[in-house]
C-alpha cells in the first residue's frame, strides 16, 4: 500500500509479535502502544512511572504488560534488559525529553543526550541478541539545528543551550541508525534499523521546558499547527510494520513535514555523515559501558 494515505487503520495483523515501546505513558508512545496492541501485538510498556503505565495498559484493546525502565539511569536499563526473557520482534525507542534546563542523569550525562540517545543506545545494545525484526528510534526535525560535539557531548565545557542540546540528541538518534544499519548488513542480519519523526504533534512534551514564554508559544502552535498524538504516531507505526529499506527515515509527508501521512523524508548532511556516526558510536560505548555487538549470521 502506498504510504501517501497510510494510517493506523492499515496496520497488519500483529498476532504473535512482541513489541517494546519506551515512554508509553503519554504522547506518541501511548498512541503507538495502544494501536499496536489493537492490531494483535503483545506490547510491553517500558516506563518510569509504572502506575501511569498501568493506566494506559488498562485502556489497551489487546495484550500488554508494564515494566519499569528509567533511561536516565543505566542501572535501570541494565536491570530491564537482564529481566527480558526470550525473543523480541520490535524495539521502539520512543521516550525522550525536549529543551529542558541543564540537569544531569544518574550517571552524570547531560539529561537530553542521556535520555534521548545514551539510554536508548545502551538498551538496544543490551537487548540486541534477542531482537528478531527491527529497531525504530524516534528522532525529530530538530536534528536540523543539531551538531554533535564529540569532545563535549555532555555540555561540560560549553555554555549550555537547551535547544542546541535537544538538536544534538535528535541528530544522535539519526546517526545511531546510520551506523547501526551497515553493522547489521555486514553481519548478515535480517534485522533493520529505522528512524522516524512525528512532525508537530500536540503532546505533553512541549510543556516540559520550564520556560513560560516557550511553553506559551508551543501551546499556541499546538492549537494552530499540530496534529493529534494519534496521527503523530503514524510514522512510528509505519516504520514498525512496513517493508522498508534498512536505514529509512520516516516522517509526515505534508508541507514542512509538520503533519500528514507517513512517507520517507530527508535529513541533513550531518545526519548522513558516517565518520561522525562512527565516532559517536565509539564514544557511546565508552560512556555507557555497553559494547554493542551485532551477532553474525552463519
Amino acid at each position: 500500500m502506498s504510504s501517501k494515505r497510510w494510517t493506523a487503520d492499515d496496520l497488519p495483523d500483529l498476532s504473535g509479535r512482541k513489541v517494546i515501546v519506551t515512554g508509553a505513558t503519554s504522547g506518541i508512545g501511548r498512541a503507538a502502544a495502544l494501536a499496536l496492541a489493537g492490531a494483535g501485538a503483545h506490547v510491553v510498556l517500558a516506563v518510569r512511572d509504572v502506575a501511569r503505565g498501568q493506566a494506559v495498559a488498562d485502556e489497551a484493546p489487546g495484550s500488554t504488560e508494564v515494566r519499569s525502565l528509567d533511561l536516565t539511569d543505566l542501572a535501570s536499563v541494565r536491570s530491564f534488559a537482564a529481566g527480558w526473557d526470550g525473543d523480541l520482534d520490535i524495539l521502539i525507542n520512543n521516550a525522550g525529553v525536549m529543551a529542558v534546563p541543564l540537569s544531569r542523569t544518574a550517571d552524570g550525562f547531560e539529561l537530553q543526550i542521556g535520555t534521548n540517545h545514551l539510554g536508548p543506545f545502551a538498551l538496544t545494545g543490551l537487548l540486541f541478541d534477542r531482537i528478531t525484526d527491527r529497531v525504530v528510534t524516534v528522532a525529530s526535525t530538530a536534528h536540523r539545528r543539531g551538531k554533535i560535539s564529540i569532545d563535549d557531548l555532555n555540555w561540560e565545557q560549553r555554555d549550555y543551550e537547551r535547544w542546541g542540546a535537544y538538536g544534538q540528541s535528535k541528530l544522535a538518534n539519526l546517526q545511531f541508525t546510520l551506523e547501526l544499519q551497515p553493522r547489521l548488513e555486514e553481519a548478515g542480519s535480517s534485522v533493520r534499523a529505522f528512524a522516524v519523526h512525528p512532525g508537530w504533534a500536540a503532546t505533553k512534551l512541549q510543556g516540559r521546558t520550564q520556560n513560560r514564554l516557550q511553553h506559551l508559544a508551543m501551546a499556541i502552535g499546538n492549537r494552530v499547527l499540530a496534529q493529534s498524538e494519534e496521527h503523530g504516531a503514524w510514522p512510528t507505526l509505519y516504520a514498525a510494520t512496513q517493508d522498508l529499506p534498512g536505514g529509512s527515515y520516516v516522517g509526515p509527508g505534508g508541507v514542512g513535514e509538520i503533519r500528514g501521512h507517513p512517507a520517507l523524508v530527508g535529513r541533513t548532511s550531518a545526519a548522513g555523515d558516517p565518520e561522525t556516526a562512527r565516532q559517536l558510536w565509539d564514544l557511546s560505548e565508552r560512556l555507557t559501558g555497553v559494547e554493542f555487538r551485532v551477532p553474525a549470521v552463519a
